[in-house]
């Protein structure tokens, strides 16, 4: 097992973990999470003996293999699948002592060492190795050709696949995984979890990716204030755990501060009476030796909004029979997808999937302009204002400026104050909002370009992978967000949380070709497993949902467009019948926050030991009656706000 016993660990001048205690059972597979800067990663340094702690222990079985993703890719000329066989330390070893043992003279003791080497290489699994690796590489999203190349041909995030290719080849009793979906997509996603699942060692592992936790980990440790909780079960389990948790602390804070109140009161009422003072004296030293409750000390809530966009033409684009793809050196285009047949109408909220490679990027630079049709016909609504998030746009920042100059370029005649203000509220304070973006977190610069999209009020969002570098509670920000913006949405995304919460329909990119799928995540996991990764026919599938919904038949032309047309026609007929209800609902939502806002208030005097004095009987009596008109008013709406719902869903919402 692994055992922290009053660990303490300070980085530079931070202190990290204060006498911090945990344990950590064989077999566990343990989510390690906690706040940016808590010390997630200082955390893994220490197990791989890295950083040491300042007071306390850390023990683990001496005989464990640790397995761990290096950082560094050197570019090499090995080949990509050789690098990753590399992984397999002791299985090279073998080899290369065989190696010796074969060119050295041939006697009797060269003869049994040889047999030895054979027969431990046997146990080492070496003649199946390079199957296993083309196996992994191929769920890490590797092509067999791509498997030949060097390992200098290939961009920094492959690199970093190659480098998890080279931890999960590594045999392992305990192996570390610090945020090993960064570089992947939503397939390779998938397989790694598989993988996972079925890992027999300890596993630890740092991911804001809160479904692939729970499809994981057993057990999560949360770094709070400097200690180390452990909760049993997955991360939404720790969610529920938490929420009680913070709910009873909160509760008895407040008590404790009701009797303190009340004790402090009596204190300066009568502590200069001569008859109560021996009563008072009393009660200052009950006070005194009171242990304060800590007040509930959650991090504080990122929250955003998008504004709502100024207008919304009807339909947003449409595509005829277009070829996707780039211009190359000869002047010829290479097609990536083509004879796309797609339309876009106000309000759709679409998931864009499909395995690496496939042409989703490709699609959706075509739909932000940065890429020209190669064929067909594209037409753009008037009035259409696009707002396109993907990673290069996040590179593309200037990093020797700061967020002020990035949004007063797209805002000049803005006052600074405002600008100011609405950079305040995606968490660029005070001095931020003027330094140099240069040493910004990932996690901040996208933040960044996601606000410079904001600002510009798009009636269509364009999101390619945005949650990259976001930190848990960025993400959560980002879904309520996506969730309640009111213009059109098409997202490519590998974190399954927000593609479930944000969008209502899929479409595949699969052997060249866009089309609608009919079915869910589970149903696009089951047709990647059958017919990508090979784990079973797919010709078995026995027409499930979930091979029909990527191998559409062709529409003749005709029929396709009167389904469009008759399509458009619905979604504005139930456009039409949404409209009215949503905008009620809205502004019951903003009545319901300012009563219970009123309501909060009206509690808090209420427990104020002080209302209940003599002189206090008349604004007693009025916050008795505003309680109870309160309650009465947020009863009235809360029945009216069930009723919208009920009506929204019965158009089809």
């Amino acid at each position: 097992m692994i055992r922290f016993q009053q660990v303490s660990l300070t980085r530079g001048v931070k202190p990290l973990l204060e006498n911090a205690d945990l344990t950590l059972n064989p077999g566990d597979k343990i989510g390690l999470i906690g706040a940016n800067g808590a010390g997630k990663s200082s955390l893994f340094a220490v197990l791989r003996g890295e950083l040491h702690a300042d007071q306390g222990s850390v023990d683990f079985p001496a005989k464990w293999r640790m397995a761990y993703v290096a950082q560094e890719t050197p570019a090499l000329d090995r080949a990509a699948l050789e690098y990753a066989i590399d992984g397999d330390v002791h299985l090279r070893q073998l080899e290369a002592d065989l190696a010796q043992a074969e060119a050295q003279a041939d006697s009797h003791h060269t003869g049994n060492r040889i047999a030895e080497l054979h027969a431990a290489l046997a146990d080492a699994d070496a003649y199946t190795v390079r199957s296993r690796a083309q196996q992994l590489l191929t769920g890490l999203g590797f092509t067999l050709e791509q498997m030949q190349r060097p390992v200098a041909s290939f961009s920094g995030g492959w690199r970093m696949r190659l480098n998890l290719a080279q931890a999960l080849m590594c045999p392992s009793d305990l192996l570390l995984l610090d945020e090993p979906t960064n570089h992947l997509d939503l397939d390779a996603i998938l397989w790694l979890e598989d993988w996972l699942k079925r890992y027999p060692g300890t596993l630890v592992i740092i991911s804001h990716d809160r479904d692939f936790l729970d499809g994981v980990v057993n057990v999560i440790v949360h770094i709070d204030q400097r200690k180390l909780i452990r909760y049993s079960g997955n991360y939404s389990a720790f969610e529920r755990q938490r929420a009680a948790q913070m709910a009873l602390s909160q509760a008895a804070f407040e008590k404790q501060s009701r009797q303190r109140a009340h004790l402090q009161s009596f204190i300066d009422r009568f502590k200069a009476k001569a008859t109560k003072a021996k009563q008072a004296q009393s009660r200052m030293k009950m006070l005194a030796k009171m242990e304060e409750i800590a007040p509930l000390r959650a991090a504080a809530e990122f929250s955003f909004e998008f504004r709502e966009p100024l207008s919304s033409p009807n339909p947003l684009l449409v595509m005829e029979d277009v070829d996707a793809g780039y211009q190359v050196e000869d002047g010829n285009g290479k097609t990536i997808v083509s004879r796309i047949n797609f339309s876009l109408q106000t309000g759709q909220r679409i998931g864009l999937l499909g395995v690496n490679g496939a042409g989703k990027s490709t699609f959706i630079k075509t739909i932000a302009g940065e890429l020209q049709p190669l064929a067909g016909d594209a037409r753009f609504g008037k009035g259409l204002v696009i707002g396109y998030f993907a990673q290069h746009q996040v590179e593309m920042l200037r990093h020797d400026e700061s967020p002020l100059w990035h949004l007063t370029k797209l805002a000049p005649d803005a006052r600074e104050q405002d600008l100011r203000n609405f950079l305040g509220g995606f968490n660029f304070p005070g001095d931020m909002v003027t330094s140099s973006i240069a040493p910004f977190s990932g996690g901040e610069k996208a933040r960044l370009a996601l606000a410079l999209i904001v600002w510009q009020r798009p009636n269509l969002l364009l999101l390619d992978e945005p949650t990259n570098h976001l930190d848990l509670e960025t993400r959560e920000a980002l879904t309520m967000a996506l969730a309640q913006f009111e213009g059109t949405l098409v997202l490519v995304s590998h974190d399954r949380h927000l593609l479930r919460a944000t969008t209502d329909q899929f479409f595949i990119v699969a052997d060249g070709r866009l089309n609608p799928f009919d079915g869910d995540l589970d149903d696009y996991r089951d047709w990647l497993f059958k017919t990508r990764l090979g784990k079973a026919d797919p010709a078995s599938d026995g027409g499930t949902k979930a091979k029909a919904a990527a191998e559409s038949a062709p529409v003749p032309t005709e029929d396709r467009q009167e389904r469009r047309r008759r399509e458009a026609e619905e979604r504005q007929r139930l456009s039409a019948l949404r409209k009215p209800i949503e905008s009620r609902i809205k502004r019951l939502d903003e009545q319901l926050v300012k009563l219970n806002q009123r309501k909060a208030e009206i509690d808090a005097r209420l427990a104020d030991p002080a209302i209940y004095e003599d002189g206090a009987k008349e604004e007693l009596k009025s916050l008795i009656l505003d309680q109870a008109y309160v309650a009465k008013e947020l009863e009235q709406l809360e029945t009216e706000w069930l009723e919208q719902q009920d009506a929204l869903e019965r158009v089809g919402a």
